[in-house]
């Protein structure tokens, strides 16, 4: 568009040019000393335009030649800026594609002239970094480093990941603390953070590291309760490791009011305090938790518990029947209770009901346990082997009865290898 504007100015320009002319070419007299030179006014304007232009593209020639180092520089310059791309498209491709050791000749070759000398670098560490050459990796992280000061964050995120991609733990987290003081708000940071205390086993650490997490929202609400979870319950059993016995008990203190009423938390404590023989204790928080909210986890245990008063602990127990009167759990913790209790025949009704309310093979070895030891030997045995089909998952053969004895003289006189390898060829 602009270019046919110039054209239609020219064209108007000529027009009128042409047309004065047409009026009055003019008159034009150059002396000078003795010299004198007569013309028209139209020829002295075609010859100055001429003479300017002449001049135009002399003074442009000679400029050309003091400026032609400059341009060949400039030339060069660009080439190898055009080299250094190509050679940064096919490093990257390389290193799509596995090809380690291309890729990293590829990278760094041309890196200092490159227009992106950051991804140059960083791909070239992670190229390195696959060829478990950490001392290069660590090279090309200072050549980023120095590049672009500007970029610390991203350099050093891109070492942090690399460090923990190749198990170099403890440098993965000098390198994440050096970030918390450039970007303490940083939210790939506090997640890169969490990732490695986490496979640390750090749990001191991620749980102080658990409310800003929470502030900075970058784990969805289910996710963010399974780490609260996994995280307390192992600081639980760290604790009941501990030589410190009251360890146990501080963290159990400190843990949030609502991780308290979790009923996995719960479940774990328990544990822990029955088996350190704290049962009553036990037996007294799981109560309480249930009497929150039914968890069928927390009524197992309960079942399980040597309290002092087992004949009380039943009586409390039979009250969440109510609601839950075929629930096979329940059923099977208090056939438990009843027999701590030495009550021999509710124990034997609530552990024939947790049968056949499906409570599986626990409570048949409890009930068959129980009719051993009152002498009911027949009705044991049949429990047993109910037992013991239900665990191996399939029916056995169905046999005659009675087995005919004449077909066991193949086990007095097996037959010979070659018999048998006839009989399975056949």
């Amino acid at each position: 568009m602009k270019l046919l504007l110039q054209v239609c100015l020219f064209l108007v320009l000529g027009g009128l040019a042409a047309w004065l002319i047409n009026q009055d070419s003019g008159y034009a007299f150059l002396a000078w000393g003795d010299w004198s030179v007569e013309m028209s006014l139209v020829v002295l304007v075609l010859l100055a335009a001429a003479g300017l232009g002449l001049l135009y593209y002399l003074l442009h020639f000679l400029l050309s030649l003091i400026r032609l180092p400059f341009s060949v520089s400039a030339w060069r310059h660009r080439r190898r800026k055009r080299r250094a791309r190509a050679a940064l498209t096919r490093g990257l491709v390389e290193l799509a594609e596995g090809h380690w050791e291309q890729a990293e000749k590829l990278l760094i070759r041309d890196a200092h002239v490159s227009d992106t000398p950051l991804i140059n670098y960083l791909s070239a560490a992670q190229a390195a970094q696959r060829q478990g050459l950490d001392e290069r990796r660590d090279a090309y992280i200072r050549l980023a480093h120095q590049h672009l000061p500007t970029a610390d964050v991203a350099v050093s995120l891109t070492q942090a990941e690399l460090q923990i991609a190749h198990q170099q733990f403890e440098q993965a987290l000098a390198t994440l603390k050096h970030l918390r003081e450039l970007a303490p708000r940083h939210d790939y940071v506090l997640r890169l953070l969490a990732r490695l205390y986490r496979q640390l086993g750090d749990w001191k650490h991620l749980s102080k590291l658990l409310p800003e997490l929470k502030k900075s929202r970058i784990y969805d609400p289910d996710r963010l309760a399974e780490l609260e979870v996994l995280v307390y319950r192992s600081l639980l059993q760290d604790a009941a490791r501990s030589v410190e016995a009251s360890r146990l008990d501080t963290v159990w203190r400190k843990m949030p009011r609502s991780l308290r009423q979790e009923p996995r938390i719960v479940a774990e404590y328990a544990i822990l305090l029955h088996r350190r023989q704290r049962d009553e204790e036990a037996e007294q928080l799981l109560r309480n938790s249930l009497k929150k909210g039914w968890d069928e986890e927390l009524v197992s245990l309960y079942g399980q518990l040597a309290v002092l008063e087992p004949s009380v602990a039943l009586t409390r127990a039979e009250r969440w029947l109510q609601g839950h009167e075929l629930d096979p759990v329940l059923l099977l913790a208090l056939g438990r209770l009843s027999l701590r209790a030495q009550l021999w025949g509710k124990a034997r009704r609530y552990l024939e009901a947790a049968i056949r309310s499906g409570a599986g093979a626990a409570a048949g070895c409890e009930l068959g346990q129980l009719l051993d030891h009152l002498g009911d030997t027949e009705a044991a045995l049949q429990v047993y082997r109910q037992v013991a089909m239900e665990q191996s998952g399939s029916q056995p053969v169905p046999l005659p009865e009675p087995i005919s004895t004449g077909n066991l003289n193949d086990l007095e006189h097996p037959q010979p290898e070659a018999e048998l390898l006839e009989l399975r060829l056949n």
